[in-house]
């Protein structure tokens, strides 16, 4: 028990023995004594009333500072249990607090190192505020900063409509706004609701549609530079160091015989990168320089068996299974390229199956939302996940002597006609996926 419940008792214990020496003065009319007696039992009561208070009141104080979260209190623990475990709370909640500060800072720090605009909205009480905006989206849209969301309607009406329209809901749209007057510019912009039971968000990213082509543009080019540096550097290196070779043995007054044969040697191989070099540039030239379609009414099946006749003595010869499920329909294309862009598609389905003891090529047509869906499929040994997102760059292979364009072209051909080229890694094998416009 500590010294402060003791004193705690005694005060009481006292207040009790004077009251009843008070009361016992009282009834033999020693008003004096009487007096005396009830004064100090009061003194008692009100010293062991102090002494309760001060625990309350510590304690009070320390949880009001709790629900303020006002953490700039050094409070000591003491041995009073009620206060002790006050105290202990508050620095319970202090820590809990400075951990969420440190989160809260962290993240808004990533968040203001983002290239895209964000801004979050939270309602409350059916209106809705900013609960934290990016200084990217401020510098897109050249707005100054409001709590309030209801302020961004009169400087950015048109994006504000926008909103509103989405209801706050998931959408993602592209939009053009004048900024200050000046000449329209295109966004994408995405709107995602978050919600519990007793918040809700709604997440509003912003990007600049002309800096996304940017960057892809950017990309493609580093990654087309990288293979074409790659590949001169491959065929230029021993050519130089060849030709190096040859100055100095031309530079002797006599020649030996072997020395003849090196230069021989030396020529030959010389010829052979020069060769290799221009067949890179020519492959280059094929998908730089695209000749532009000569649409005609054609029909998707017979290009289909065109290739697989084309193709019948290398299926035969690697014994590949032929499946075939064709609608008829016809469209507006280069039958030439497109007949280009399967034969492509079916060489890349050879080499696939070539390990397999059953080996299988299936090809398809069939429609689907109005649009019209040539698929190649096999069973071969598929596409790994890491290169998968750069089979479609140009000069990109796996395969020791190909020439890593067949894909690039056949995706060319086919966004030249209006359509687009996709892969769908399966459980056992490839699928491309060739949509038309119907």
């Amino acid at each position: 028990m500590n010294k402060q419940k003791i004193f705690w008792i005694i005060f009481i214990l006292l207040a009790i023995v004077c009251g009843i020496f008070a009361f016992d003065f009282y009834s033999k009319n020693k008003w004096i004594n009487c007096t005396l007696f009830s004064l100090l039992s009061l003194v008692c009561i009100v010293l062991a009333q102090t002494s309760a208070l001060s625990y309350i009141q510590k304690t009070e104080k320390l949880l009001l500072a709790i629900q303020k979260k006002d953490f700039s209190l050094f409070p000591k623990t003491e041995e009073n249990s009620f206060v002790n475990n006050a105290v202990k709370l508050y620095y319970q909640s202090k820590e809990e607090h400075l951990s969420l500060s440190s989160y809260k800072l962290l993240y808004q720090e990533i968040l203001n190192q983002l290239e895209i605009g964000l801004m979050i909205l939270t309602e409350k009480n059916n209106h809705w505020e900013v609960f934290y905006v990016n200084p990217i989206f401020l510098e897109i849209l050249q707005i100054p900063k409001y709590n309030s969301w209801n302020l961004y309607e009169n400087k950015i009406p048109n994006f504000y409509k926008i909103i509103e329209q989405t209801n706050y809901e998931n959408s993602q749209e592209f939009f053009d706004i004048s900024i200050n007057e000046n000449a329209k510019q295109s966004f994408s912009l995405r709107t995602k609701k978050v919600q519990n039971a007793k918040h809700r968000f709604c997440i509003i990213s912003l990007e600049s549609v002309q800096k996304i082509i940017e960057q892809k543009e950017k990309l493609a080019w580093n990654n087309l530079m990288k293979v074409i540096s790659h590949e001169l550097l491959n065929t230029l290196t021993p050519v130089n160091s060849l030709i190096q070779n040859l100055e100095y043995i031309a530079n002797q007054e006599i020649i030996e015989k072997e020395d003849q044969q090196d230069m021989k040697e030396s020529l030959m191989i010389i010829n052979s990168k020069s060769k290799q070099l221009l067949n890179f540039v020519d492959d280059y030239r094929q998908v730089a320089e695209l000749p532009k379609p000569v649409f005609k009414t054609i029909s998707l099946t017979n290009i289909v068996e065109s290739a697989l006749n084309f193709l019948k003595p290398e299926f035969e010869k690697n014994h590949i299974k032929i499946i075939n499920s064709l609608e008829n329909h016809t469209i507006l294309a280069d039958e030439k390229m497109i007949e280009r862009c399967l034969i492509n598609l079916y060489l890349n389905a050879i080499y696939a199956v070539s390990d397999n003891v059953e080996r299988t090529i299936k090809t398809e047509i069939k429609t689907q939302n109005k649009r019209i869906i040539l698929s190649v499929e096999d069973n071969g040994i598929g596409i790994q996940k890491e290169i998968q997102d750069k089979i479609f760059l140009p000069f990109f292979t796996t395969r020791s002597g190909g020439s890593g364009i067949g894909l690039t072209l056949s995706k060319s051909i086919i966004e030249a006609h209006k359509g687009y080229l996709n892969y769908k890694p399966l459980e056992q094998g490839s699928r491309f996926e060739i949509w038309f416009v119907e």
